[in-house]
């Protein structure tokens, strides 16, 4: 059975990631900063050679994937976008640790848990699902063997836990800008135990 390979990045740095302020859902594009970054890692790191690259359709996303793989074919998938942080969007946590819905969420323990106007761990966990097949398929019908996703920390993070084998604690899958993991799956894999295999870290060091 053919083993298909995804490197799931998380984007640059923007603006409100640099304040230090929640955005899930809002456009924010990359930084000066942020893209400075992202092509210096470029000269430090190895990044693969890949066939096609998806990407969440906020601009921090589709700026991050022309500059890291600019020759490559780029699809947008609405479901790789970000958590929507709802009430939570545009402030800091200085600004939130106030409010007792915000506690709470923080607390976490249930996938059902949301901010107020947004969306819970267990909806991300399921467009999550929705858009590792939709890519799957579409490798498999193309022949495509090694792509990329760009997209957020948390839907990264969302789908190692979630999906990935081994299963890894959570406190070590966090990944910086411009980094993350390489998975691979297959199709009985994925139909039988809605599973993918955690090959490791991407990009390679060039060291």
């Amino acid at each position: 059975m053919k083993g298909y390979r995804l490197s799931l990045y998380r984007h640059g740095q923007t603006k409100a990631n640099e304040e230090g302020i929640y955005i899930g859902s809002t456009d924010f594009p990359l930084s000066d900063r942020g893209a400075v970054e992202l092509t210096g890692k470029m000269d430090l790191y190895e990044y693969p050679r890949v066939q096609r690259v998806y990407s969440s359709p906020l601009l921090r996303c589709t700026e991050t994937a022309e500059i890291l793989f600019p020759d490559v074919p780029m699809f947008v998938a609405e479901d790789l976008r970000e958590l929507n942080f709802g009430d939570f969007e545009g402030k800091h946590a200085v600004d939130l640790i106030g409010r007792e819905d915000y506690r709470e969420w923080l607390k976490g323990g249930s996938p059902d848990l949301r901010p107020p106007n947004g969306e819970s761990v267990e909806e991300l966990c399921i467009r999550s699902y929705r858009v590792l097949y939709r890519i799957l398929m579409d490798m498999m019908e193309n022949d495509l063997s090694h792509c990329a996703a760009i997209t957020h920390a948390g839907v990264i993070s969302n789908m190692l836990t979630c999906f990935g084998l081994p299963k890894i604690s959570p406190k070590e899958l966090h990944c910086e800008c411009g980094e993350g993991f390489e998975i691979m799956f297959n199709a009985q894999m994925w139909q039988n135990s809605q599973a993918f295999e955690i090959l490791g870290v991407t990009p390679y060091s060039r060291n």
